[in-house]
Parts: structure tokens; sequence; C-alpha cells
């Protein structure tokens, strides 16, 4: 039987989306494919040391070639997005202040909470869809007894990105489905071989879709240089733990919390940068021993399975994407302000990565890692 409901399917061109909009279309879904276009992935190629290839990166006009032949083996309409002036100004702008400001960004959460899910909504309500549908291993339900949406980890835990979504409202969550959620990454290409799709084999995407090779530091230099800007005053010290000048940096912004290579010094024992002093351009370093703190403050936060954070509650905390969940006691730190405390010192906090709340599989929000 038919479903009349219509899918707006966020295709990125990967096997994952293409999975979601051949499961829909399958259902009786009545399903479009929409392509966020969010960069030029031609634009800083050759420029300042970067390459001139940029073949193997999420949203390159390889995987929109690819959506489309998707969309056209599904006999589904498609429609390409082009949102490359609000992904700079809402990701990448954001993203290279950061790294200035020697903190550690995720352009991946920024686009998924300010960008994303936001426009694909606006568009599917403009071309007369009800809900929209990604490829995200998660999964989202309505507890009737709370009156929330809640957002689940998947289950397949190798994939689980719901360190990703946080920042989703109930609004977004109301209207959003997560067909993978249920499934493992080995079934979803079997799906795709099933539906006959030319991408079943098509790897996955690692990269930050803007910055080819992982290479951050070459692409700050690169993107500032189109823009005619320089960073300003960026040497500084590199100091250690109790104050003692041992050499000088080029600028905070080649280093992150727990970096142990490239610092420029030599001592007689291994050296991690354990603080990065934006105001006195100091980047602190010292011994492994105090990377580890117990404490972290998370600013910006957005609550998921409840409303407001009235008392103490323990749960699990996710500090970097790779990071298994730590037990810990989160609470109020003042407005959109929440300060966790571990069981156990947890290694590398750093300001810039987010920090995700979990009670067992349920999302309970996160935040923006201020300090430690």
């Amino acid at each position: 039987m038919l479903n009349s409901e219509t899918i707006a399917v966020a295709m990125s061109g990967g096997v994952d989306s293409s999975a979601v909009a051949a499961m829909l279309r399958a259902e009786g879904r009545n399903v479009i494919g929409l392509t966020m276009q969010l960069w030029n992935q031609r634009r800083l190629a050759g420029h300042a040391g970067m390459p001139e290839s940029v073949q193997g990166r999420c949203c390159s006009i390889d995987d929109v070639y690819d959506a489309r032949r998707v969309a056209e083996t599904l006999g589904i309409p498609y429609y390409v997005v082009n949102h490359e002036e609000r992904f700079e100004r809402e990701v990448v702008r954001p993203f290279v202040e950061e790294y200035l400001a020697g903190r550690t960004p995720i352009p991946c959460s920024l686009c998924n909470n300010h960008l994303k899910f936001d426009q694909l909504l606006v568009v599917a309500q403009q071309i007369g869809a009800d809900k929209i549908a990604t490829g995200h291993y998660a999964q989202v339900m309505f507890d009737e007894p709370l009156r929330r949406w809640l957002l689940k980890r998947p289950a397949d835990k190798s994939k689980d990105q719901t360190y990703f979504l946080f920042g989703l409202t109930q609004e977004q969550l109301s209207r959003t489905l997560f067909p993978l959620g249920g499934m493992t990454k080995p079934e979803v290409r079997e799906l795709a071989r099933k539906h006959s799709l030319l991408i079943a084999e098509k790897p996955d995407s690692q990269e930050i879709c803007f910055v080819p090779g992982g290479d951050y530091k070459r692409f700050l230099e690169a993107y500032l240089a189109e823009q005619g800007e320089t960073p300003g005053e960026i040497t500084g010290e590199m100091v250690t733990s109790d104050g003692k000048v041992i050499g000088e940096h080029l600028g905070v912004h080649n280093f992150t919390v727990g970096q142990r290579k490239g610092l420029g010094v030599a001592t007689g024992s291994p050296l991690y940068v354990i603080q990065i002093k934006n105001d006195t351009r100091q980047v602190v370093v010292g011994k492994d021993e105090e990377l580890y703190s117990r404490t972290l403050l998370a600013r910006r936060v957005n609550l998921i399975s409840t409303a407001a954070l009235r008392e103490p509650m323990r749960v699990a905390v996710k500090i970097r994407h790779k990071h298994q969940p730590a037990p810990a006691v989160i609470e109020s730190a003042g407005p959109d302000e929440i300060r966790a405390t571990f069981d156990e010192p947890q290694r590398a906090i750093t300001p810039g990565q987010a920090a995700v709340f979990y009670d067992g599989d349920i999302v309970v929000g996160g935040g923006w890692i201020e300090n430690s």
C-alpha cells in the first residue's frame, strides 16, 4: 500500500544516503532527493600549496553527479540547492577563526547544527515535503511520558554519528528520519546492491569536505591568502607549565591540546601541548600526566532529553568523536552552561571540541568545550 507522505532525502552521493532514498522509495513513500552544494572544491586547488586534485571528499562535484545518477535509477525528482555563501559564513569562517584563536573546531557539527538540518527543513517545506531523511547512523523516537523527541545511538555503535548531532532541536527532530539507525554498514551496502545502485561499493569519505588531505594548516594559509588577510601577530612563546620560556612558535593555530609532534623544541623527555593561551599567544607544554583533568565547562549547550538541567545528573560524556564516553556528573553552571565532573581524569580535554552527554543510548544534550 502506498504511503502518501512526502520525504525529502538529503543525498550526499554516498552509499548511506542513497540507500535511504532506495529504502523509502521501496516503502511507497513519495521521495524527493536534495543535495546541498556547500563548497567549490576547485576554489583553492593549487593555491598556496593546496593540491590540484580534490577527489575523494564528501560534497564534491563527483558526489553531486553520483547523487543525481542514484535519483535517476530510483526514478525520483532531484534538486541541488546552493548554500555556498552561508556555508562559508557559518562553517568555514568560524573554522578559521577558531584555529587562529588557539581552539580546535569541529566543522561537521557546525554544519549539522547551523546549516544542514536548518536549511534542509526550510527547502523541504517549500517543495511540499513533510519530513527529511538522512543517512546518519542515529535513531530518533518520541517519548510519550516525557513529551519530547529523543536522539539515540544507532544499533551499529562503530558508525555512531550522534556526537555530531547534539545541536538538533525538538522541532528538527520531530521532522527528521534516520532510517539506517537499526542497521549495520554491511547491511546498508547489501541494500544498495539489492536496488542496483552503482555506488554500492563506494568508499566512505573520511575528510573534512573543504580541507584536502586533512592539512588544515595549509588550508588556513591558502584561505587567508585568497581573502587578502593576514592572521595578525601570531608568533609567541612556548613555555613550560611552571612558566619557563623554552622557545618561540609561529602561531597558536599550529597547535592543539595533546599534540606531541612538531613542537619545534628538543628536550630530554617527551613534551605535549597542555594549554593554548590566546590572550598572551603562549603555548604551554608539559608532561603527559599534565594533560589529564577531571572537569570541563561546556557553553552554548543544547539539551534534548530534558528541557532543563535542574539538578546534578549522572551521565557518560564524550569529549571527541573517537572518545569512549566516560562516567561523570553534569550540573548547570549558568545560562546555557554545564560543568561536567568525571569519575576519573580524562586526557586532552580540548577547547573547541564538543562535549556530548549520554544516558545509556539516549543523548541528553551537548555543548562546546570552553575549558577544563
